[in-house]
């Protein structure tokens, strides 16, 4: 049976919102809204930090963390690191960003289900999208999958062009997928991408999974119909703050929302 852990990195650097794993959604830290939807999937979910305020507050509500080196170029530097830490056994590693507090049991299942199929070597999600403007905005990278759903490759650019057809209507005849940032990866595999050395595609895009793509690795696209919204800046914090107040009062009156 495949071992799950869930790893989340949580850095308190930021350019546009420094500190924000510590801001307060709700009355909580928004790290700690992230482990509690990991939690009641996975048994084991570390976070990893470069940071002393965010472990001591990790440790203060329950949560598991370890200290990271201050110098990784990724998230994903930054897991191996940590799997390392813990000592965890898992075969699959999870990286859940600690800036992502509505994060879906669902599609945390959807994920894990990806590596039923041995051939899975990394996995990530897609979501359709729902206009064209959401598909022409370059913050929210393409998805082209073959027919098993595997990436082909991804890219801040509108891709496939679609010809013959007027640009506002090629979401009628094209299946836009949008790339989710949430991933796992088997355990040797995660050690071997992260000594890979940056790819000319992913200097391009500057999209790190290119890199993967480019070596060779395959990574296996799940399909969700829940959005996946990160925090970047204190407006988004707002937004959220407002959103979580709507999804309580919903839920009182017997109704399920999804952000």
């Amino acid at each position: 049976m495949t071992k799950f852990t869930a790893i989340i990195p949580a850095r308190y650097a930021s350019t546009r919102f420094p500190g924000k794993p510590l801001a307060l959604l709700g009355g909580k830290p928004v790290i700690q809204h992230v482990c509690e939807k990991a939690s009641r999937i996975l048994d084991e979910v570390y976070v990893a930090t470069d940071d002393e305020r965010i472990m001591r507050c990790v440790e203060s509500f329950g949560g598991r963390a370890v200290m990271t080196r201050a110098d990784h170029k990724s998230g994903t530097d930054r897991i191996w690191e940590a799997v390392g830490k813990t000592g965890t056994q898992a075969d699959v590693i999870i990286n859940i960003q600690g800036d992502e507090p509505f994060v879906e049991e669902s599609q945390i299942k959807t994920l894990m289900n990806l590596f039923d199929n041995p051939d899975t070597q990394i996995g990530t999600l897609g979501k359709s999208f729902d206009t064209m403007e959401a598909v022409r905005n370059p913050n929210s990278p393409k998805i082209v999958t073959d027919m098993q759903g595997f990436a082909l490759y991804f890219s801040r650019s509108v891709i496939p062009y679609v010809r013959g057809q007027e640009e506002p209507t090629w979401l009628d005849h094209f299946p836009y997928l949008k790339h989710l940032g949430i991933y796992a990866y088997r355990r040797e595999v995660l050690r071997y991408i992260t000594s890979l050395p940056q790819s000319p595609l992913e200097l391009a895009e500057s999209l790190e999974q290119l890199r993967w793509l480019q070596h060779g690795y395959r990574i296996r696209v799940g399909v969700t119909d829940v959005e996946t919204v990160g925090i970047d800046t204190p407006e988004d914090l707002e937004r959220a703050e407002l959103f979580l107040k709507q999804q309580h009062n919903m839920t009182d009156d017997g109704m399920t929302v999804r952000f």
